[in-house]
């Protein structure tokens, strides 16, 4: 399967990253979104809180609204109300069965990253469960369309290390079971 990895600039941050190589100037979500359901078995498509006003009409049949909840956050001069959560869009390229977790949840909890080079840089356990939640196995082609730091790609092989279930292996075959 191939799967995709969104994190771009957030609607009205492109200015955040103008010095950045990758610079591109505002993001055009909804042909980014058009894009993601056209080439990808799946995607994720991480966003502000203050956008899904703007981004939710936008979203296709299946897609669904999972949330990041940031345990330490950046604080920001003259805002009363912090940013302590993101929400998380995901569209499954399979049903998710989640690797080494009790429980499938819609949010996870993490601390923001600190000093990684760029202004929003993803923390590993974060990308962890959004390929989980996406559905990935290790053998799937992972795009990182915004790969700044290459945190998410450095997260897809840490991952693709740790990922275990009954009967998988890594070449795709399956393994025999038990029979009781």
């Amino acid at each position: 399967m191939k799967i995709a990895y969104a994190d771009p600039p957030y609607i009205g941050c492109a200015h955040l990253y103008k010095d950045h190589a990758d610079f591109g100037g505002e993001v055009d979500h909804e042909f980014l979104i058009s894009q993601l359901e056209s080439i990808y078995d799946g995607w994720v498509l991480h966003a502000s809180s203050v956008s899904l006003p703007v981004l939710a009409p936008m979203l296709p049949e299946g897609a669904r609204i999972m949330a990041w909840v940031k345990g330490f956050a950046a604080f920001k001069k003259n805002v009363s109300v912090a940013y302590a959560w993101e929400p998380v869009i995901v569209k499954a390229a399979r049903k998710p069965v989640v690797s080494k977790r009790l429980v499938n949840r819609d949010w996870i909890q993490e601390s923001i990253t600190l000093r990684k080079g760029l202004t929003g840089t993803k923390p590993e356990k974060v990308c962890h469960w959004a390929f989980e939640m996406v559905g990935a196995r290790p053998d799937d082609d992972l795009v990182d369309l915004y790969p700044g730091t290459g945190a998410v790609t450095k997260a897809w092989k840490t991952w693709q290390g740790l990922f275990t279930l009954p009967g998988w292996s890594l070449s795709g075959r399956t393994l025999p079971t038990e029979v009781a």
